[in-house]
């Protein structure tokens, strides 16, 4: 009887305990799902698995500051190192000012010395203008001088008289010479234009349109005319 009793009450207990667990598990599948970060530090569990993503958690942890003064001292390194960038980016700024205000003075003189050197040509040639003909002016005094003094002479004799001016006509030569300018006298040379200006042809045994007679010599300064000779131009006979 004893034994009985034992066997009732075992069993008994056994479907209680079943009943328990079905309970218990029942709750669980209806429980909220464990959440993501369940730990600090930004380590992530799956939410709908029931192992672990290792793989997760180490990139989690990768990205997770293990040191923050580690991180500090790199977030003070980055400041520094962008100050420093700083302080070099106004340096070439300062520099580039420089460089610039040193050209502008640059430019600037170079157009007061090209100012200068316009208005000193701009003098040279109005001087050279102005006084071109003072060498042949000087040169010339000497003939004034020779005729003055050969109209002094009173009761002078012819001879003197062509003496003097001969001298004088020497004198108005080397004058001449000294300013470049040329005497053109075309006789028996053929009529030239540019040079000499007819003022009739004759009939000569001479060769057609050359010069048999010049009326007045012509002059050239520096090669350029400034006096045609007046000539007579020969022509064929009839």
């Amino acid at each position: 009887m004893p034994m009985a009793t034992a066997a009732t009450v075992t069993a008994a207990d056994a479907v209680a305990v079943e009943k328990t667990v079905a309970e218990k598990t029942a709750a669980r599948e209806t429980a909220a799902p464990a959440p993501t970060h369940a730990f600090a530090g930004g380590l992530s569990l799956p939410a709908e698995e029931d192992t672990l993503d290792f793989g997760n958690i180490a990139q989690d942890a990768q990205d997770a500051p293990a040191d923050p003064a580690a991180a500090l001292r790199d977030a003070e390194a980055r400041v520094v190192e962008a100050e420093v960038r700083s302080v070099k980016a106004e340096a070439r700024a300062v520099e580039a000012e420089a460089r610039f205000a040193e050209e502008h003075e640059a430019l600037l003189r170079s157009r007061a010395e090209t100012e200068n050197a316009r208005r000193r040509a701009q003098e040279d040639v109005a001087k050279a203008s102005k006084f071109a003909a003072e060498k042949f002016a000087g040169a010339m005094l000497p003939v004034k001088d020779s005729l003055e003094a050969a109209l002094a002479i009173e009761n002078q004799t012819l001879e003197k008289l062509r003496e003097g001016v001969e001298l004088t006509l020497r004198q108005l030569v080397a004058a001449f010479e000294g300013a470049n300018l040329a005497e053109e006298n075309p006789l028996g040379q053929k009529f030239d234009p540019n040079k000499h200006q007819a003022i009739g042809t004759v009939e000569s045994d001479a060769e057609p349109n050359t010069v048999v007679t010049v009326l007045q010599k012509g002059y050239l300064l520096h090669g350029r005319v400034i006096r045609p000779a007046m000539v007579m131009v020969a022509r064929a006979k009839a």
